[in-house]
């Protein structure tokens, strides 16, 4: 694999962002032009309405179960880089630091890590301002 950076950091899943995403979205076009042409027909108008309303729950399955588990790796990382700082410092992070700005922390490395804190804290940086402020990456290869 290779050194993971600002221009490389992000994860893409090919299963789901190349595989599943669009067979959903083909889904959904295929069960509305299904609903369109059955809409007359009102022996068929009920099995094509349950299709598309089933199409759009599997999409909404699908979102919700990568917030979750995008959130869940959050929570861990708050307290993972909580602890971090309360190792470097003797502190704990700044209450003024949104999940966010945490989680772009995550890639600094022990030597600029408790500065750049600071840093988004006092001026309030996103999180890609974050990252690219940092100057060693410390690369993070577990989210999904």
């Amino acid at each position: 694999m290779s050194t993971q950076d600002y221009g490389s950091h992000r994860q893409f899943v090919t299963a789901f962002h190349r595989v599943l995403l669009p067979i959903l979205l083909l889904t959904l076009i295929g069960s509305f032009v299904n609903l369109w042409l059955s809409w007359s027909d009102h022996q068929r108008v009920y099995s094509a309405s349950l299709i598309a309303v089933l199409t759009m729950c599997l999409i909404l399955l699908a979102a919700l179960a990568r917030a979750f588990a995008l959130k869940a790796q959050d929570r861990a990382i708050r307290a993972e880089e909580n602890l971090r700082h309360y190792v470097l410092t003797g502190k704990l992070l700044d209450a003024r630091l949104r999940v966010g700005q945490i989680v772009g922390l995550r890639f600094a490395a022990d030597g600029e890590f408790a500065a750049l804190a600071t840093r988004a804290a006092n001026e309030n940086l996103t999180p890609d301002d974050i990252k690219r402020a940092i100057k060693t990456w410390r690369p993070d290869t577990y989210r999904v």
